[in-house]
This record gives C-alpha cells, structure tokens and sequence, in this order.
C-alpha cells in the first residue's frame, strides 16, 4: 500500500511552493520514528534530507572532477614532499619517522 504525503519545498524568490510525493509504508514509517526521536516534523526532515542531498551530489561530482583532473596530470612524486618539512603531524608522523615510512608511501597507500 502506497501513502502519499505532501511536502513543502522552499524555492528561493517564489517562497513555498506544495509537491506531492507517493511514499512507501516502510519509508514513511521508518521517517516517522526519525522525525520523533528529531523531535521535528516530516517537512523539516524532508526539507534537511533534501539539502543534504544536493550537498552530496555536488560533493561527488567534485571528487569526480579531481579524479579525472589527477587521471589526466598525475602529481609529481616531489610535488607535495618539498612542503613536509613544513608540516605538523605530531606525534603520528613522529612514530611513522621512526619506523622508517615516508609519507609519501603513506599518501600512495590511502588513494
């Protein structure tokens, strides 16, 4: 069985603006025990889901961006070791130091 809830979408310069969506039972009661431990409405927490959204899909297509950048112009192996002398890691890169890993292996190691 379908539920179908309304939702208002903040448009900036036309104010609010009503959509209707069609939700799932299980999506609606899952949202509803969100919105009460939230202490805060299914607008609000639609409207928050919805921001957080759009912050990700911008997030990943800048991440895709800098990965096709690097996959066309691979940073130089010196292109960031000439500024480690310049770094602060603290304790972390005191222990690494010891034992006798570059950073640079580090850095390799995480992409």
């Amino acid at each position: 069985m379908w539920l179908i809830i309304a939702m208002d979408i903040h448009i900036t310069g036309r104010g609010y603006e009503n959509h209707t969506n069609t939700l799932d039972d299980e999506l609606v009661a899952t949202v509803d025990q969100v919105v009460k431990k939230l202490k805060t409405t299914r607008s609000a927490f639609a409207r928050m889901a919805l921001r957080n959204a759009i912050k990700q899909v911008n997030v990943n297509q800048l991440e895709k961006k800098h990965k096709k950048g690097y996959g066309q112009h691979p940073a130089d192996k010196t292109e960031f070791s000439v500024w480690e002398s310049e770094q602060e890691w603290g304790e972390f890169m005191k222990r690494v130091r010891y034992a006798g890993i570059s950073s640079s292996i580090l850095i390799k190691n995480v992409r």
